[in-house]
């Protein structure tokens, strides 16, 4: 890596937390430090489940229960236990809670009109359009790709959605039972893989590779959540699944598509993939492609 990006990298973060006064105790000229202020901020109206809240803002569970203890106490949340599940919590503003967010909302818009104040009309265009470039950049800079087991709720509710928008996009629709859909088992080490793509703990894509003994790899299932468009995140998958495959000394990697998928012909024909006859008796497919790989070390799972 760079070491002259790792410093332009820590001097963005210094103008920044300086900038927006994350350096204070009283965060927002508040009484409140921003660890408390920002959970106080995302709970928000409709409350959070504490394990999600967590997973959300990358803490880990002391640091959560102290800051949520200190909530408490000031009469802020509530924290109480899921009837369904008492191992899980779920946290809730108080009246009290909901008026200091308000608060604390009117003096973020304050914030952020001073940072815009000095500047003309140019710059607060270049500095709001480099804000919304960097916003995208490190939120994808967030997203883990995890080997899951096909069963795992995560690629179900993955692989349900993505059908569902397989329906509305066919002019033929879709129906699972008649597409090629891998068998779990092919989809599990050592005849394949399955990724997850997760954001703060939420599944966000997926994909699927298979690597028969006696065929080529192939890619099945790929999907990104609309939500998590435009992160380069379908461009990431797919390179992981080239080094998975290379890494298991595959040197072809294929898979198969639809014509109404255009985003991802697109994609795939940009990333070095050459249609090639049919390879296969996939009834929504009108294009295949294959692409020749380096071998390479196996990743990590």
């Amino acid at each position: 890596m760079d070491e002259a990006q790792i410093e332009r990298v820590r001097r963005f973060n210094r103008t920044v937390t300086e900038r927006v006064g994350v350096l204070h105790d009283h965060y927002l000229g508040g009484d409140r430090p921003v660890g408390e202020a920002r959970l106080l901020w995302q709970i928000g109206e409709a409350g959070q489940d504490v394990r999600r809240l967590r997973e959300r803002l990358g803490l880990d569970s002391g640091y959560v229960s102290r800051l949520l203890r200190a909530l408490e106490a000031d009469g802020l949340v509530t924290v109480e236990p899921l009837p369904e599940d008492r191992r899980a919590r779920t946290v809730r503003l108080t009246e009290a809670g909901r008026a200091e967010r308000a608060l604390l909302d009117a003096r973020s818009d304050d914030l952020a009109g001073s940072l815009l104040a000095p500047l003309d009309e140019g710059q607060r265009a270049r500095l709001v359009d480099a804000m919304d470039e960097v916003g995208r950049l490190l939120t994808a800079a967030t997203v883990t790709l995890d080997v899951v087991d096909p069963g795992h709720p995560d690629p179900q509710s993955c692989l349900c959605a993505y059908a569902t928008e397989l329906r509305a996009a066919f002019d033929t629709g879709f129906d699972p039972a008649r597409s090629l859909l891998p068998d779990p088992g092919e989809l599990r080490p050592p005849r394949g893989l399955f990724l997850v793509a997760r954001q703060r703990g939420e599944p966000v894509g997926c994909a699927g590779l298979k690597l028969p003994a006696d065929a080529p790899a192939e890619i099945k299932r790929m999907w990104i959540a609309p939500r998590a468009r435009g992160l380069g995140l379908a461009r990431r998958l797919l390179t992981e699944l080239e080094e998975r495959a290379a890494g298991h000394g595959r040197d072809v990697l294929r898979l198969d598509t639809n014509k109404a998928l255009t985003a991802a012909i697109a994609l795939y024909r940009s990333h070095g993939y050459r249609e090639v006859p049919a390879f296969n008796d996939e009834p929504y497919a009108h294009h295949w492609f294959e692409k020749r790989l380096g071998k390479r070390p196996a990743p990590h799972s």
